[in-house]
């Protein structure tokens, strides 16, 4: 009779949705310490919180259930029902995800974020045309450059082993004569140590997590660009939940959003001085580095341009009103 009653329990709590619980996975590329990992962990807390369990997101840091170039598709075939990714790295798939990565468009915080508003529509039903919805972004520090020997200019490059992490960065390395490598972030270290890797653009965040200075000693702070990670859902796993939770999700990455961008530019000088006090020559380009720079930067805006025709030209529009 006992259990009896105990199983009536159970099937009563079970049919009102007191024990239910959605469970989703966060595959994500950078260490669990990275300030976006710790973004995405606080606003997974925020989620199951305001929904008191309902909805429980897992997020698998340092590319532990997918590797970096997996994740978008995982997130579109539902493999996982969220995730995070440097959206530039799809740039060959289509030329709009690395709107963010034209170097010297926008070398702020302020203009980064001007030219999120004016891609975003275009971003969203591009995402939106294969199965998934943007929920929010943010931004990684300015990139500069990093390498193993000083440099007078980007000319330099020629001849070194250049860590290519998307379209645009393998581009540069071509333009300038160096040696492509293509290396994730979890990767970055290795590949440092065995010699693989001789330079790289990147923030201040990644040469501080995966301990550059032990590697290669200058870092020219030349703020090219400041390229964005996309937090995306499944458009079936999110029709799935209740609309209650689904308005919790939407409101938790709006927050997350408006923390990230905040972090991301509290953090920017912080990491210079850690690259510093690690014995890292933090240095600002010379003249010749930025007019050769630019030059590279103008050609790729043009290619950017006939790639995208009208579409990205009303971007690009837009952001020179705002």
């Amino acid at each position: 009779m006992r259990l009896l009653t105990t199983l009536t329990l159970v099937a009563a709590l079970a049919s009102t949705g007191a024990v239910a619980q959605t469970r989703w996975d966060l595959p994500a590329a950078y260490p669990a310490n990275n300030f976006h990992t710790e973004n995405l962990v606080q606003f997974a807390s925020d989620v199951e919180k305001a929904t008191d369990g309902k909805l429980k997101i897992t997020v698998h840091a340092n590319a532990s259930l997918f590797k970096a170039p997996e994740i978008k598709r995982a997130v579109q075939g539902n493999q996982a029902q969220i995730g995070e990714v440097l959206i530039s790295n799809y740039a060959n798939e289509n030329a709009l995800f690395g709107v963010d990565v034209l170097p010297f468009v926008a070398t702020s915080y302020d203009d980064a974020f001007k030219l999120y508003q004016a891609s975003k529509p275009a971003l969203e039903k591009l995402l939106d045309s294969q199965g998934m919805k943007l929920l929010f972004t943010v931004p990684w520090p300015p990139q500069g450059l990093y390498s193993k020997k000083p440099l007078d200019g980007a000319s330099d490059l020629k001849g070194m082993k250049f860590r290519a992490y998307n379209p645009a960065t393998a581009k540069i390395a071509d333009m300038f004569g160096a040696q492509p490598v293509t290396i994730q972030a979890a990767e970055l270290s290795q590949a440092m140590a065995t010699g693989a890797v001789e330079s790289y653009i990147s923030s201040g965040s990644t040469g501080y997590d995966t301990k550059t200075f032990e590697h290669l000693k200058y870092w020219y702070d030349t703020q090219a660009w400041l390229p964005k990670n996309v937090i995306m859902a499944n458009k079936k796993a999110l029709a799935e939940l209740d609309e209650p939770t689904r308005q919790v999700l939407l409101k938790a990455a709006a927050e997350a959003e408006t923390r990230g961008w905040k972090i991301s530019r509290e953090k920017n000088d912080w990491y210079a001085e850690e690259l510093k006090k690690h014995g890292m020559q933090v240095l600002p380009p010379s003249d010749k580095m930025k007019a050769e720079f630019r030059k590279v930067g103008e050609a790729m805006v043009d290619e950017w341009l006939s790639r995208t025709g009208a579409e990205g030209k009303a971007i690009i529009d837009a952001y020179n009103k705002m």
